[in-house]
């Protein structure tokens, strides 16, 4: 399988991450957003959305978004359960990872550390704190109760949600303010199979 993404992306990083915890092989090709790489007519062949991350399965289909792709690779594995009510669970945080998460710690981040913070995207880039620290207070109410988000097992919930999360200071989110996020964080970064992004 291929993968086209960003290294410094944190959805690109949670399909690294997902391969790396499932041990499975996989071809990375780089693709950089800024120089117009998404916007070619080869690349819009592949995903006409014009975004990465992007799978290419070994018989040419493509599958984008990047929850999509982590659920799909994870299928039959732990990290996905498959009881109703823990898969509803890993599918609720995965849609306020994209709804109430990422749309403010993400695009943060990425006015400061992909932009520089320029003078006309610091009033957007303030903006987004507010949205940024009310998700991360929902994450901390979570996990001050259970290890991860859907219990005390690792899930593809997770996989989401820390991408973004543990470079939240690049986006200038101070983490010192949720104890239980950053014990999830540690976590994490011990699972033997862990690769840190880049």
């Amino acid at each position: 399988m291929k993968v086209y993404g960003d290294r410094k992306s944190g959805n690109c990083y949670k399909v690294q991450l997902m391969f790396a915890l499932l041990q499975r092989n996989y071809e990375w090709i780089d693709v950089n957003i800024l120089a117009g790489d998404t916007r070619t007519e080869s690349f819009l062949g592949k995903n006409p959305a014009a975004k990465i991350p992007l799978l290419e399965l070994d018989y040419g289909e493509y599958i984008s978004e990047s929850n999509a792709i982590i659920n799909y690779l994870a299928y039959h594995s732990k990290y996905y359960p498959q009881d109703g009510l823990n898969h509803a669970k890993v599918l609720q945080w995965q849609f306020f990872e994209q709804y109430s998460h990422e749309p403010n710690i993400a695009v943060a981040r990425f006015i400061n550390l992909y932009l520089g913070l320029p003078e006309n995207r610091k009033a957007e880039y303030l903006a987004k704190q507010e949205g940024g620290h009310k998700a991360l207070a929902v994450m901390e109410q979570q996990l001050a109760k259970t290890n991860f988000l859907v219990g005390d097992s690792m899930t593809t919930a997770d996989v989401s949600l820390f991408a973004y999360t543990h470079v939240a200071h690049e986006g200038g989110f101070d983490l010192g303010r949720y104890p239980s996020i950053l014990l999830w964080i540690d976590r994490i970064k011990h699972h033997p199979f862990y690769v840190p992004m880049g």
